[in-house]
């Protein structure tokens, strides 16, 4: 591709949102697929996938990708034909338009590249061009519902069907008139504005601008009537327009079919833009954004330092507190703005996961159907690409390994369709909890011990262990979809060393399998306490910390030295020959001691505090000095892999020019149990 006119500056632009329409086209082939195999008619995602394919073929030609205009302008020509056959697609036209979708998200990944993109696939347009979708007969006449004749003439097939469809189905249909004044144009209210509105609450069926007398009302003799579909109630919908309650008229199905008007789809999908206000930025100025920020936090610490040491030397500091305290909270509010520009909903996230589990039901022969719930849930997005190859891995592992065939889910009384769930929920810690669940014949553990060469596993946390084994596959053999070793150990490698979270596995013979990933919203910034351990200062993140509290010696059980020593020799390896136990909410809480664990000076046994925290589950208390407080913390990864060391996440700068070494407790403890000879 070359660069005559200088479309290097539109190309990052362009990579953006062509990325946002290849989704929206992908999720409404997806329902129009669906809608097919039930002879169902689709007018409203045949019309919004129309206009994703023509808004890239627009931006592609601005560009200059002619390829990508080659193969949007062959898919334009299908949905055309479907939206004058009021949005009836059939099923076999489906796989050669999600075959254009791909052609095309190939050539715009060579174009983000500065690659030479290469030419549209001539079998592929040869094929969309041979689509013949036949055309009804009929397609309604204006008797069919209540709405005025002369809009009713400006609705496309399509429309007409969608239209019809949701009256049929129980939904509201309503016109409203918008009518443009002076004062609401100064007010902000205009078409978009209106439209966006309205959007919120109904389903827009069509906006028809029509001339009108001159009326204080309408002072510039010009209305726009929308049809929309809605459940809101008629107050909402005259509020949204700035209408009278009284100005919206209640639609009603009537009589029957007569000839289609001409579609206008082309022209819907040069409309002025309905999305305001949005700015795409690229994530490199977010990052740069961030890194700024940190730098401003370290300051933060070097300044309650300074502080600190002239109150110390007898200085009247009391000015410099108040200042010192907003400047705390005006950070704390930064940093809250810049992070809420980095988070990316959860919902966006997994859009992608029926579009892969059509291609993994399609590849293993599996009939399978996805629920998907993201809630409102957000994540970092620096989280959300490192966390999105682990849900790939889990819904692969799902398909392949835990449903079963068509044939032995009749055997079994299940339904031929299995069913794998995805649900997010944000927890009050800053953590979220992904859940994805099946309903698949659940995890062998004979079978996975015996590929292991392994003892049975007895606990679902075991068996886990066992499957996250590098290398590790209950296949014989290698296919396009496992076989090969890697899956849940990329899972547990992502979840826990990498994000610093949790995983956790339920398994039920016959009934399925459930994994939960608990993993932090963000990674870069976060709040933690610092505390002090054997003469050293160190800093876990709050969302690892269940609780924190003294230590009653009085009320310490010694427990036994799990560990054996070789007969005839010493025991080399390190950390505490036993365990101290300790009572909380009716459980029994070893206590490992940070001290012994690092090699650092030994605490005697008076006055000292637990970090309690959970593991699969299950508590572990870490007895240290004494706590120094909560801040918020910037993290420096540990990534060479020559100076990590278990169950230590990173470093932090506190303000005095040291690092200070981030741990994940949750981390140590696994390796503990390891080193102990019990089971991670």
């Amino acid at each position: 591709m070359t660069d005559t006119f200088g479309t290097d500056h539109f190309l990052e632009g362009f990579v953006a949102e062509a990325e946002e329409h290849l989704s929206a086209a992908n999720a409404n082939l997806l329902s129009i697929e669906q809608a097919a195999a039930q002879n169902q008619a689709t007018p409203r995602q045949v019309r919004e996938l129309f206009r994703s394919l023509h808004t890239i073929k627009g931006l592609a030609g601005m560009v200059g990708v002619e390829p990508i205009v080659e193969v949007a302008h062959a898919m334009e020509t299908v949905l055309r034909d479907a939206d004058r056959a009021s949005g009836r697609l059939p099923a076999d036209a489906v796989e050669p338009l999600l075959a254009g979708v791909r052609a095309i998200e190939q050539r715009v990944r060579m174009a983000e590249r500065r690659q030479p993109v290469a030419a549209a696939p001539a079998g592929l347009v040869a094929q969309l061009e041979a689509l013949r979708i036949d055309q009804p007969a009929t397609a309604g006449r204006a008797g069919q519902t209540n709405l005025p004749p002369e809009l009713w003439d400006k609705l496309g097939a399509a429309e007409r069907e969608q239209l019809l469809q949701g009256l049929a189905a129980g939904r509201r249909g309503r016109l409203v008139r918008f009518c443009p004044t002076p004062a609401l144009a100064s007010a902000g209210v205009n078409i978009t504005a209106v439209r966006e509105r309205l959007a919120a609450m109904a389903e827009i069926v069509k906006v028809v601008p029509q001339a009108v007398p001159a009326t204080p009302e309408a002072p510039g003799g010009l209305a726009f009537a929308l049809v929309v579909l809605t459940q809101a109630e008629d107050a909402a919908i005259a509020d949204a327009a700035a209408a009278a309650p009284d100005a919206v008229l209640a639609l009603q199905l009537a009589g029957a079919d007569e000839e289609a008007s001409e579609d206008q789809l082309a022209d819907e999908a040069i409309e002025e833009p309905r999305h305001r206000g949005i700015v795409r930025v690229d994530v490199a100025r977010l990052d740069d954004a961030l890194d700024k920020l940190a730098a401003l936090v370290v300051t933060q610490f070097r300044l309650t330092r300074t502080v600190g040491a002239l109150r110390a030397a007898g200085t009247d500091v009391r000015p410099l507190v108040e200042v010192l305290s907003d400047s705390k909270r005006q950070l704390r509010d930064l940093r809250a703005s810049i992070m809420r520009a980095r988070m990316v909903r959860v919902s966006e996230l997994l859009e992608r996961v029926p579009l892969l589990l059509r291609g993994l039901s399609r590849t293993t022969g599996k009939n399978a159907r996805v629920e998907l719930n993201g809630g409102h849930a957000e994540l970092d997005k620096a989280v959300a690409e490192r966390i999105f190859p682990a849900i790939v891995h889990l819904v692969r592992n799902a398909v392949d390994h835990a449903l079963e065939s068509p044939a032995e889910r009749r055997a079994a009384g299940k339904p031929e369709v299995g069913l794998i769930s995805v649900s997010c929920v944000e927890r009050a810690d800053n953590r979220l909890e992904l859940t994805l669940s099946d309903d698949g014949r659940g995890v062998d553990a004979v079978a996975v011990a015996r590929r292991a060469q392994q003892p049975v596993p007895q606990t679902d946390d075991a068996l886990l262990e066992l499957l996250a084994r590098p290398g590790l596959s209950t296949r014989t053999e290698v296919t396009t979809t496992s076989g090969r070793g890697v899956g849940m150990d990329v899972v547990k490698r992502i979840a826990v060393e990498q994000l610093h979270g949790e995983l956790t596995m339920h398994t039920v013979p016959g009934q399925g399998t459930t994994f939960v990933m608990r993993i932090p919203l963000s990674i870069t910034i976060v709040d933690a306490f610092s505390f002090v351990c054997g003469g050293e200062t160190f800093v876990v993140p709050v969302s690892m910390v269940e609780a924190i509290q003294e230590l009653d010696w009085s009320r310490t059980v010694r427990g036994p030295d799990r560990r054996k020593v070789p007969r005839g020799g010493a025991d080399r390896r390190k950390g505490p020959r036993t365990t101290d136990l300790i009572e909380r909410n009716g459980e029994a809480v070893p206590v490992l001691r940070l001290d012994e664990i690092f090699g650092l000076a030994t605490l005697d046994d008076q006055g000292r505090k637990a970090i309690i925290v959970r593991r699969n589950g299950e508590p572990f208390a870490f007895r240290i000095d004494r706590m120094l407080g909560q801040q918020e913390v910037v993290v420096r990864p540990i990534d060479d892999p020559l100076v990590k060391v278990d169950g230590v996440s990173g470093t932090t700068d506190l303000g005095d020019g040291r690092p200070t070494l981030v741990l994940d407790l949750g981390a140590l403890t696994g390796r503990l149990a390891v080193r102990a000879g019990a089971p991670a």
